[in-house]
């Protein structure tokens, strides 16, 4: 349980705090709801982009990690499909410097052109030597594009090409930053040994008087059709061992579907005696290593099955074998209580050890707040309780569809 409290200061910038009397640390979590769903089809990456220029300094403040370091503290930064996220852990005397650093990036980023060159050219040298110069790197990017055809998850966060990064002007990275990178498209969560009144007082110190009106709203999105046939690609490269990986679209972040689904993933591939890695790798010796997850996308998402084959199967035995170690789960009668508990049991343990770590609160606070459902960050344990077989075997019966299919062969070229 995460006791928090939450308030949205008078510019749209909402803040949730969580007094946590154990930790000597203080956690500032400072979430932008922008991701690669936001951005223009003709110029993705730029989400990523963000994430790095971030670091480049201010006008009042020319190296953002020089005063972290110096209050002895810790800060990074991710961004996915759906959000951007930075985060900064120190001694909780000196929170307020986290949040000094943080209030003035938000709107005092500086932006020349020396800076913007120089992290575009770090962006593309990562795509090309993550995803294009990797063994297997390109996989998922295009995974993506075939089982998405109008949602941007059609693209990663890394972008489609780096020709879009490359090309980016002056003029349209500072449009972005002014668009998404204000307070009423964030969420500030803290987590420390202070009073909970303190700190809201302490965000509304550094953040209630930066200027936006608080009406900021995402663009509404175009939702992905529903999938009626079976999709394939099948591609050659110097890999050494071919992959097959087959995807099925799902429910969003807050249905039903995904805890079912979650729970599904953790049957098939949530350890070495799960049932992938049990009948595929160690008995019947097809695959070197197998794989189940979900994306856990806030709008619809992915179930994913993935494979590495042993050289000798054949590509074709290898699918059956797949999708027939999935199919077994659309009954409820083969999934057993033991396996179902031992599952719960693993998300139950692993929700418990993460609200022992201020910097796991103060994210998770950010998250559920940026879903549109905080309080949920204290029911998920419940609902995954609720999971019956019965429910996992019809998530399965209703997604394991071959019209739903969308199936990649990474084929290693002889």
């Amino acid at each position: 349980m995460i006791p928090y409290r939450r308030q949205t200061l008078r510019n749209g910038l909402r803040v949730a705090v969580n007094r946590d009397p154990l930790s000597k640390l203080a956690a500032v979590n400072l979430l932008y709801c922008v991701g690669a769903r936001d951005e223009n089809p003709e110029r993705t990456g730029f989400a990523h982009l963000f994430e790095h220029l971030m670091f480049r300094g201010t006008r009042q403040v020319p190296d953002f990690d020089g005063p972290v370091q110096l209050a002895c503290g810790e800060n990074n930064a991710f961004t996915n499909n759906d959000y951007t996220d930075f985060y900064i852990t120190l001694p909780k005397d000196n929170i307020e410097t986290a949040l000094w650093l943080e209030s003035d990036r938000m709107t005092g980023l500086a932006l020349t052109r020396e800076t913007m060159e120089t992290e575009k050219r770090v962006v593309i040298e990562e795509f090309r030597q993550r995803y294009l110069n990797q063994p297997y790197g390109d996989q998922l990017l295009l995974l993506r594009e075939l089982a998405y055809t109008r949602h941007p998850y059609r693209w990663a966060t890394i972008g489609r090409t780096p020709e879009h990064v490359e090309r980016a002007t002056e003029e349209e990275v500072t449009d972005f930053y002014r668009r998404y990178y204000r307070p009423s498209n964030a969420i500030l969560t803290l987590s420390a040994d202070l009073e909970e009144e303190r700190m809201i007082e302490l965000c509304e110190k550094w953040f209630g008087d930066l200027p936006d009106d608080g009406t900021f709203r995402r663009d509404t999105l175009p939702a992905e059709p529903e999938q009626t046939a079976a999709r394939r690609l099948t591609v050659e490269r110097p890999v050494p061992a071919t992959s097959l990986t087959v995807a099925y679209p799902m429910g969003p972040r807050l249905s039903p579907d995904f805890f079912a689904g979650d729970l599904v993933s953790d049957l098939l591939a949530g350890g070495e005696s799960a049932r992938l890695y049990d009948e595929l790798v160690r008995r019947r010796q097809l695959f070197s290593s197998v794989n189940a997850y979900i994306t856990g996308s806030v709008d619809a998402g992915l179930f994913i099955l993935t494979g590495q084959l042993l050289e000798g199967t054949a590509e074709e035995a290898a699918e059956e074998a797949l999708l027939g170690a999935a199919a077994q789960l659309c009954d409820p009668a083969r999934i057993t209580p033991y396996e179902l508990e031992k599952v719960k049991n693993k998300f139950e343990a692993n929700t418990l050890f993460g609200e022992l770590n201020v910097m796991n609160k103060a994210m998770n606070l950010g998250f559920y707040e940026m879903l549109g459902d905080l309080p949920l960050i204290n029911r998920e344990v419940e609902i995954y309780r609720s999971v019956t077989a019965e429910t996992a075997a019809d998530f399965c019966r209703r997604t394991f569809r071959p019209e739903k299919s969308s199936t990649l062969t990474y084929r290693a070229a002889r």
